[in-house]
């Protein structure tokens, strides 16, 4: 189930309809909230919903004994990842022996031994892994009650596709009596429809008009529109997972609950790190807080930081797919995180010059990223030193609207998004229905036709 689909729209209004209903009692409506969750899940394979169920047992299990026993910590925490590295890793090691062993007498067809990724298990994996964490160091008390942390390892706006909520900040939320005010309902209104503008309209034409079609046969395209069709993509994919982000953040608060912001403007950051601590809030702040700090942080001598930082990034990279691009996109972040440290290190800051040179670094790292493997990013690297193209994209006068938009959206001041959200709130609350309402007709009105899932569902 996608959120801009009528199906969606439909579903939504029945939890939130039913939500309201049971408002005063606080275990009906979390009854309801985890069912709904699974109703969602289930959308996609109801099978998902036996493996997400496991892991909040095992979660829920090892919340409880982690704090007292070492060995039900890391025997929770093998499970979560071994569940995660099975389903996500496995195609993806048995491709790569199948290709290793191809030309010896140990050649096999391993073509038969697949398994379905699940769509979101990334997300939710790093939410149990966090809570048991969380619960071992002390920071959060384990529920002994395991539908608590049924509801928050599946809660529907953010299952598939984050952001990554702490367990310290939404757990509490789920104790407290139902309560959305002006401020919250406003507040959802804006973010719903600017994150579906950002998927249904920016998103989605930008990837038709150029940015798939110059990825799709990049052999006929020239420097000029593969280099254009590189920060269409850099927009495409913010614009993506930003609405994805803003409309799971403003469902959750029409339901009552808080989410940690996960974007802010990106493509303005001075430095990669920078970048790292606006891009993706919520996955920066937790491989920080469960992966770079446990190696070692900053601690340490320079080579022993710059390995951090390189084991890091790779085991991000590998987090966002089972394959050598998105490795060596990971790697080549950590090598650039490295290079700026010591830089930082010798000069005491970076230059005014660091803004545009971080927004191309990012931009080349694209690259692997969007290209389906090391070929296509190879012919991509090509075509932007190919002066003529035999067969370029023509660039179109909306393609380009929608580019300057999407750095618009980086650069504009917050202050006007404060203001249409300061005038939302102070409107009645049918008035707040009544736009949100006409604001999702047109945005539907205005999209392609068919559905395009989120890029960071296959994540």
């Amino acid at each position: 189930m996608v959120f801009p689909t009528l199906q969606f729209v439909l579903f939504f209004a029945v939890v939130y309809g039913l939500n309201l209903a049971v408002a005063g009692a606080a275990a009906w409506r979390k009854a309801l909230l985890i069912a709904a969750s699974y109703v969602f899940y289930a959308a996609w394979d109801w099978r998902f919903c036996l493996l997400m169920a496991g892991v909040s047992a095992i979660a829920w299990a090892g919340g409880l004994g982690a704090r007292r026993h070492r060995w039900a910590r890391g025997l929770s925490i093998v499970l979560l990842i071994g569940t995660l590295a099975l389903f996500k890793y496995f195609n993806f090691f048995t491709l790569s022996l199948a290709q290793l062993l191809q030309d010896s007498v140990l050649a096999r067809d391993l073509s038969l031994l697949r398994v379905i990724l699940p769509v979101g298990i990334s997300f939710y994996t790093f939410q149990a892994i966090s809570y048991v964490m969380d619960c071992a160091r002390g920071e959060i008390a384990p529920r002994r009650n395991p539908f608590d942390v049924a509801l928050y390892i599946s809660f529907f706006p953010q299952l598939v596709a984050g952001p990554i909520v702490r367990a310290a900040d939404f757990l509490p939320q789920i104790d407290r009596p139902f309560a959305v005010d002006a401020a919250m309902r406003g507040a959802a209104v804006v973010l719903i429809l600017s994150g579906l503008f950002k998927k249904m309209v920016v998103a989605n034409y930008l990837s038709v008009l150029l940015v798939d079609p110059v990825f799709a046969y990049p052999e006929g395209q020239d420097a000029a529109v593969t280099a254009l069709a590189v920060l269409g993509y850099g927009i495409q994919i913010y614009c993506d997972f930003s609405g994805y982000s803003d409309i799971a953040i403003g469902i959750a608060l029409l339901l009552g609950y808080r989410f940690m912001r996960n974007f802010d403007q990106p493509y303005r950051a001075r430095g990669l790190s920078d970048f790292w601590r606006r891009w993706h809030i919520s996955l920066s702040s937790w491989i920080r807080d469960y992966l770079y700090i446990p190696l070692g942080g900053n601690r340490g001598t320079p080579a022993r930081v710059t390995v951090n930082l390189l084991l890091t990034m790779t085991l991000a990279g590998l987090w966002h797919g089972a394959g050598w691009n998105f490795l060596a996109w990971g790697f080549l972040h950590g090598l650039a995180l490295a290079a700026e440290r010591a830089i930082r290190g010798r000069t005491g800051a970076l230059s005014v010059l660091s803004i545009p040179v971080t927004l191309l670094i990012v931009l080349a790292l694209w690259i692997p990223f969007r290209a389906s493997d090391w070929d296509g990013t190879l012919a991509i690297l090509s075509a932007l030193t190919r002066a003529e193209g035999f067969a370029a994209t023509a660039i179109t006068g909306p393609a380009l609207a929608l580019i300057a938009l999407g750095l618009a959206m980086n650069w504009l001041p917050m202050r006007w998004r404060d203001r249409v959200e300061g005038g939302v709130i102070r409107l009645p609350a049918w008035a707040q229905a009544a736009l949100l309402a006409a604001g999702t007709v047109t945005l539907f009105a205005a999209a392609q036709d068919g559905v395009a899932p989120f890029i960071y569902f296959q994540f």
